[in-house]
Order: structure tokens, then C-alpha cells, then sequence
């Protein structure tokens, strides 16, 4: 049984270039008879509802959304969620509902982002409807990225403009570790296929900081606001977000000054270790290096990347040498080819991006300096935690 009046409710997108509103989500709602408002989600999600009532309250929500669209700002965009198990159900030759409903109220289909919200469904009956959302000028989102491992499959045979990262997976990315890893690389992968990325469930700082580090386009959230039933206006959160991407930036200059630092002082590492190399002193000649505490090990390759020495690393209060590594080739990890690159002319010091190490499971950076007359090449892997 289903009691109360269907009606849409809104949460805003925020452009993370501007701070302004650039659309919203409808979100379903039940008004009661006391006028209190109540979320349809737990009723979606009921086995023993029938299939023809949920898709009759779906369409009420969002036929409101569509009613009230005017009231918008005419650039914003209306992002509505869709069902591919009952996208699955259409005839092939069937009008499409969401279509003859914008048709209705007379809204420009380019205003709208149909949103897939799950994984199941007839993957060829929703690659053809979403085609034909497409031609009609919608934008497609897939919502909850990451979620699942066949969304890969999903975003290559649907080519979306919008991928939504999954919200327990992003919040969780948000604290570090190697969630954070998976998250940005699905990033990198949206961006490389040309979707702009929005980063869902943003409720705290650190959370908008890891969606920006993620190269978000929008951010939703309560950070910013929960969905209601009236418009916000377009720069309600402009000086907040401001303000917010401020401390963003101020926090990555500081990660770079620290970076900055450790440049000069692997400058002054590098003119110590390889003035040991170059005169094939002992190991008992080396140093101990005290004033380099994030220094992990240190190892010499030919300009072919193979390794020439052991790994020497500092434990226990002296030198170690870790033989397991000679006459393996780096020259296909990427610190090696750039530094190959960028650093064999001039013989520059050069750094890495950070990774994660395959021996340690340490968060690194590798720093490279070619000496010898460019025949050897001296690298040093950091500590990467204090950046």
C-alpha cells in the first residue's frame, strides 16, 4: 500500500568551477496527511509492492519534476533516475514514456540527464533505449560507479556523458588507503574516456577535497544541502564553496612546499651518495644519513635500466644490502622512461609520481640523477607518507 501524495523533492549539482547550481536530481517523495515528507526509497526496495505500482509512482515523481522544471533556472539541468529493469520491459517499436512526458510539459530534452540506477536489466534493450534518449538530445549518467565490476562493461556499451561515483566507495576513498587508489584511477578512466565525473555523498571537507583531487565536475551532498521541494537560487553556496576550495588549494601548496623542500634536500643526498658510488668506496664508508629519515633505499641502474647494485637500505643501526634485485630491468616502470626522458641530457634530478611499492606496500616517490657521464643512474625511493 502506498499512502501519501508523490511528489518530486531536489538536490542541487554544484559546478566545482563556479560554486553555482548547475542542475538538480529529483529525488521521490510521500507527502502525509500531517504534511510531513517521507522518502519513496524504502517502498523500491519492498518485494511484496507490485511491479505496475512502482512504475506508476515513479512516473508521478517524476512527471512533478517535469511540471515544476519552469520554475528553474533555464541553464540548470534535471537529472532523473531510470530503471533498466524496466527500461527492459519496453516493446521495441514502444514510445518512450520519459520522452512523451517531456513532450508534455514542454522541456528541452538537452535539460535532461537520464540516470541508470542499477546493474540489472537487458543490456541490449538499454543500449537502444539510452540511444534513443540520446538522439533525442538527453545526456546519459550511470549512477553508483564502482560498484560493480560489470559497470566497466556497462560504461563501454553505453558510452555515458556522466559517471557517478558509488557513494560508500567514495566516501570510504575519502579516508586514504588503497579505496582512494581504485577511485582515482576511475577517474582517470572517465576523464580518458571523455565523461565528467560527479562525486556523490559529499558531506564533509575532506570529502569535497578528495572529490576535487579526483577531478570532479559536480559535487551533491549535505555539505551543501539535502533535497527539498522548493529551488535553491543558482549562487546560494557560491561564497561557502569558495571559501571551501580556497583551503583546498592552501593545503595543496602546502603538499607542494613540503615536496618543494624534499627536492633540495634529495639534491643534497644525491651529491652524497654519488660521490660515494663514483669512488667505489666500501659500505662501511657510507654514512648513516640521519638527516634524510624518509630515505627507503637506494640503488644503481645502467641507462638501460637494469639494475647494477643491491638495494641498500639502513636497519638495525647499519647498511644492508638486499641482493634479490640485480639484473632486473625498470626501463618500462614509468619513474625510469621519464627520467630516461627528461633528465639523461641535462642530467637533472628528476621525481616520480607516487605509487605504491610492490616490495614494502609503502606509499613512494623514486628520485633519479644520472652521473658518470650519463652511463649510470643513481635512484632513490622516498617515503612518500609525510607528503
Amino acid at each position: 500500500m502506498i499512502d501519501g501524495q508523490p511528489l518530486a523533492c531536489f538536490q542541487p549539482f554544484i559546478d566545482t568551477a563556479t560554486g553555482r547550481i548547475a542542475g538538480v536530481e529529483a529525488w521521490g517523495r510521500l507527502r502525509q496527511n500531517d504534511g510531513q515528507l517521507t522518502s519513496v526509497g524504502p517502498l523500491f526496495a519492498d518485494p511484496r509492492l507490485p511491479a505496475i505500482a512502482l512504475r506508476r509512482l515513479d512516473r508521478q515523481i517524476r512527471d512533478n519534476a517535469l511540471s515544476r522544471l519552469h520554475e528553474a533556472p533555464a541553464d540548470w539541468f534535471l537529472s532523473l533516475n531510470m530503471s533498466p529493469r524496466w527500461i527492459s520491459r519496453l516493446r521495441p517499436d514502444q514510445a518512450l514514456p520519459s520522452l512523451k512526458q517531456l513532450a508534455r510539459h514542454h522541456v528541452d530534452p538537452q535539460r535532461i540527464v537520464f540516470e541508470i540506477t542499477e546493474l540489472g536489466g537487458n543490456g541490449q534493450r538499454l543500449a537502444e533505449v539510452v540511444a534513443r534518449y540520446r538522439d533525442a538530445g538527453a545526456r546519459i549518467a550511470i549512477d553508483d560507479f564502482g560498484a560493480g565490476y560489470s559497470q566497466l562493461d556497462r560504461v563501454l556499451a553505453l558510452q555515458p556523458d556522466i559517471l557517478k561515483l558509488d557513494m560508500r566507495l567514495f566516501q570510504a576513498a575519502a579516508l586514504g588507503g588503497p579505496s582512494s587508489e581504485v577511485v582515482k584511477a576511475l577517474a582517470q578512466m572517465a576523464e580518458k574516456t571523455g565523461c565528467w565525473i560527479i562525486a556523490e555523498g559529499v558531506e564533509t571537507d575532506a570529502q569535497l577535497n578528495f572529490a576535487l583531487e579526483c577531478g570532479s565536475r559536480y559535487v551533491q551532498g549535505f555539505l551543501f544541502a539535502r533535497a527539498q521541494e522548493a529551488f535553491f537560487a543558482t549562487d546560494t553556496f557560491v561564497p561557502r564553496f569558495a571559501e571551501l576550495r580556497q583551503r583546498y588549494v592552501q593545503q595543496k601548496l602546502a603538499e607542494r612546499g613540503r615536496l618543494m623542500q624534499m627536492r633540495q634536500q634529495l639534491g643534497e643526498l644525491m651529491a652524497i651518495l654519488q660521490g660515494w658510488a663514483g669512488a667505489h668506496a666500501p659500505l662501511s664508508a657510507l654514512p648513516q644519513l640521519e638527516a634524510f629519515p624518509w630515505l627507503l633505499r637506494f640503488y644503481q641502474c645502467d641507462r638501460h635500466g637494469t639494475q647494477l647494485t643491491p638495494n641498500l637500505e639502513w636497519r638495525h643501526n647499519g647498511w644492508v644490502a638486499d641482493n634479490r634485485y640485480l639484473g632486473h630491468n625498470w626501463s618500462w616502470r614509468p619513474y625510469f622512461y621519464h627520467l630516461l626522458a627528461e633528465g639523461w641530457e641535462e642530467r637533472r634530478l628528476t621525481l616520480s609520481n607516487t605509487y605504491r611499492d610492490a616490495t614494502s606496500n609503502q606509499y613512494c616517490l623514486t628520485a633519479g640523477q644520472f652521473f658518470d657521464n650519463g652511463e649510470r643512474l643513481l635512484l632513490i625511493d622516498i617515503d612518500a607518507a609525510g607528503l
